[in-house]
């Protein structure tokens, strides 16, 4: 009896402390997983555009989805079921919906009033005005993955919108005017020369929009997409020059019409529906717009002295233009991140980094890791607390906790955002924050509520 009874407790230490130790662990992960979901909330409150929606009924705590997503730590396991903690690292890449083994994850749009300047669409990317369409990071998705298949599924619902009123065409008249040659704008322009729509693209740079101004060498793509005409992108790494080889390649079809260069001005709609687009080159009517015009505007400046010099810039083309060189770069979001690497790794360069917080909380896992790298090689210097008060022709002056400091300096680049084109939105009509304007569109709302209710319950 008694060797009974030590062999049992024998097992039950053997057992015990393995169990032990896991329950433990259990209770540190989601203690940082809750302290994560605060973070997460002084930030932002929340996911801002499409997001994960998890069933918790069906999540079985495999942990495959908090692996895989590219941004770093958007979901998390909170009592053995995944969780959003930073919802606002997320924009909607989607691979954590691809890879759970037991569909407990789909795709949700957060609701509109999360931002009251975001345009109001509906499911078709319809805006308040009829036949005008938003697609792309201005309607509130980042990726360009979301703006290829927007920007082909618009033209699709333009096609058959045409097809069934059986309107004759007219020849002065385009079926589509496409404003913006990004991703989203030539997707949209190889669907409509599919379609057989006569259409015109117009773009106020270059060809690519924001990506051609990207550094050299940024991943811009970070899964498959398909576009049309071309077939399915496979790489689930794409770089900026890749990207923008097969933008050229585009360029030169004859049946591709784009006019670079070109800003449209106003876009006003007639009685009889046709809209007229307005450039400072010409007019063209059309029967239906799309705006793939993205979100990034005009770029937000600091408003201190000095800052109309020319050595401050807002934009970083080619980081290998710049070498033996002092330079501030100041920001704290990707953009930032990246044009100081790149700075850093050119030849004799001194590169410090402006940011005014104490750690560096929104940026891609990869980025976070490559910073850390570039900190440790001494090829970046990280100025934390820190904002520029005064920019001088040789030198700039920094606050920097309650301190000033004076760094030599021939150049600065500033990565402070860009004022969204809101003004021009609501000069053509469309409407800014929540509204339904379909029954789909208010139960995709109504899905996307209850979604947000049940991630709140697991939290």
């Amino acid at each position: 009896m008694n060797e009974n009874l030590a062999t049992l407790l024998l097992c039950a230490a053997v057992l015990g402390v393995p169990l032990l130790l896991y329950v433990r662990n259990l209770k540190r992960r989601d203690a940082e997983a809750r302290a994560a979901i605060e973070r997460g909330k002084i930030h932002s409150g929340g996911p801002t555009a499409q997001h994960p929606h998890i069933d918790a009924a069906y999540c079985i705590g495999c942990r495959t989805c908090t692996t895989v997503c590219p941004e770093g730590d958007v979901l998390a396991m909170i009592g053995g079921k995944a969780v959003i903690v930073n919802g606002y690292k997320c924009i909607g890449h989607g691979i954590c919906a691809e890879v759970c083994p037991v569909g407990a994850i789909t795709m949700v749009m957060a609701k509109p009033s999360v931002g009251a300047e975001m345009p109001a669409l509906t499911t078709e990317y319809e805006t308040s005005q009829e036949n005008m369409f938003i697609v792309g990071e201005l309607g509130g998705l980042a990726l360009i993955k979301n703006a290829v298949n927007q920007g082909r599924d618009c033209i699709d619902t333009i096609t058959q919108r045409l097809s069934a009123s059986g309107a004759a065409r007219r020849p002065e008249v385009y079926d589509v005017v496409i404003v913006g040659a990004g991703p989203a704008g030539i997707s949209a322009s190889l669907r409509a020369t599919e379609n057989k729509l006569s259409y015109l693209t117009i773009e106020r740079d270059e060809l690519g929009g924001t990506v051609a101004k990207y550094p050299r060498q940024k991943l811009v793509m970070t899964s498959p997409v398909e576009f049309p005409m071309y077939g399915k992108f496979t790489k689930r790494e794409l770089s900026k020059e890749s990207l923008l080889e097969f933008w050229q390649t585009v360029l030169h079809r004859a049946d591709f019409k784009v006019r670079t260069g070109e800003g449209v001005d106003e876009i006003r709609k007639g009685d009889d529906g046709i809209f007229n687009v307005v450039t400072k080159q010409g007019q063209y009517r059309a029967q239906a717009v799309v705006l793939a015009i993205g979100r990034t505007g005009t770029p937000r400046k600091l408003g201190v002295p000095g800052e109309e010099l020319g050595k401050v810039m807002y934009r970083l083309i080619e980081a290998d233009h710049y070498i033996n060189k002092q330079i501030l770069v100041v920001g704290g979001g990707d953009s930032a991140i990246e044009a100081a690497m790149g700075l850093g790794n050119q030849t004799g360069n001194k590169v410090s980094l402006s940011y005014r917080k104490s750690e560096f909380s929104r940026i891609k896992e990869r980025n976070r890791i490559r910073i850390e790298e570039s900190i440790r090689q001494g090829k970046v210097t990280v100025i934390y607390n820190s904002m520029p008060i005064e920019i001088r022709p040789d030198a700039v002056v920094l606050e920097v906790a309650g301190e000033t400091r004076e760094l030599q300096n021939d150049f600065v680049w500033v990565f402070a955002g860009g004022t969204p084109p809101n003004d021009f939105l609501k000069k053509v009509g469309v409407q800014l924050g929540e509204k339904d304007f379909t029954l789909e569109g208010a139960k995709e709302k109504q899905d996307a509520d209850r979604a947000r209710a049940t991630l709140s319950q697991a939290s």
